[in-house]
């Protein structure tokens, strides 16, 4: 199959590229990089040209909720219109587990705004929930780390290996649309905190961490609001096992 892949230099990008190549299939790389803007939509129409699935593993810049939900919603829009004129047959969106149970969060919203247009919108659709990656942890207290000092909320989160959501999505691209998939997660409960603890032991760096509701994730995402909804889809690989091939 021909299949495109947007926001194709991303970290899952780059891996569902990768799993697509290894299957076999043509893969045509989405990046503003690459001379795909999908703010403008321009180079949309040329770079769509015969692909029958598209995976969007895009992502929002930093901003509020307002910027982060124009953001995704005019990106997903001119990707949708410049499928429907190529006769793209099916759209995959990577989206995040529990995105309907939490409010506050820019990201979030972004991301319900995403699905909702995708569900609304001309292409045959599945929509991938996937709970946070392995690399979370570290990438959220490099966001306030200053002077060897890091705040990061206690979350407890079901994390998932980048490459076997990578995997799940390049699996879904090469079927037929699924609706709402189930949620994707990795085998193991994890403390969020404790996750970025072990990862930077893994590297050899000392972070002093501090466990905080004060950032920005608030204590309407504690307890089990993170995990994965019944039915999951469990992927294989354990925060260790992953940890394991980072030092």
């Amino acid at each position: 199959m021909r299949i495109a892949v947007a926001g194709a230099t991303g970290n899952i990008g780059t891996l569902t590229v990768a799993a697509l190549e290894r299957d076999g299939h043509e893969v045509v790389r989405v990046s503003r990089s690459l001379g795909v803007d999908l703010l403008t939509g321009q180079g949309l129409d040329d770079a769509l040209t015969g692909v029958e699935a598209v995976v969007d593993a895009t992502n929002a810049p930093p901003g509020d909720r307002a910027a982060t939900v124009e953001y995704l919603g005019t990106t997903t829009r001119n990707l949708l219109a410049a499928e429907a004129r190529s006769g793209v047959r099916h759209h995959v969106l990577l989206s995040i587990a529990a995105v309907a149970r939490v409010e506050g969060n820019a990201h979030y919203a972004g991301k319900r705004e995403q699905e909702r247009l995708v569900a609304e919108g001309p292409v045959p659709w599945s929509i991938v929930p996937a709970t946070q990656f392995h690399d979370f942890a570290e990438m959220v207290a490099a966001w306030t780390e200053r002077d060897g000092v890091a705040t990061v909320a206690p979350l407890l989160i079901q994390p998932i290996a980048p490459a076997d959501i990578a995997d799940v999505l390049a699996e879904l691209a090469q079927g037929e649309p699924q609706g709402r998939y189930a949620d994707v997660a990795g085998p193991e409960t994890q403390d969020l905190v404790d996750m970025a603890r072990r990862t930077h032991e893994a590297r050899g760096r000392k972070v002093r961490l501090v466990p905080t509701w004060s950032g920005i994730f608030g204590v309407g995402m504690a307890g089990e609001v993170m995990l994965p909804g019944e039915g999951a889809r469990i992927a294989p690989t354990t925060f260790d096992a992953w940890l394991a091939q980072q030092s």
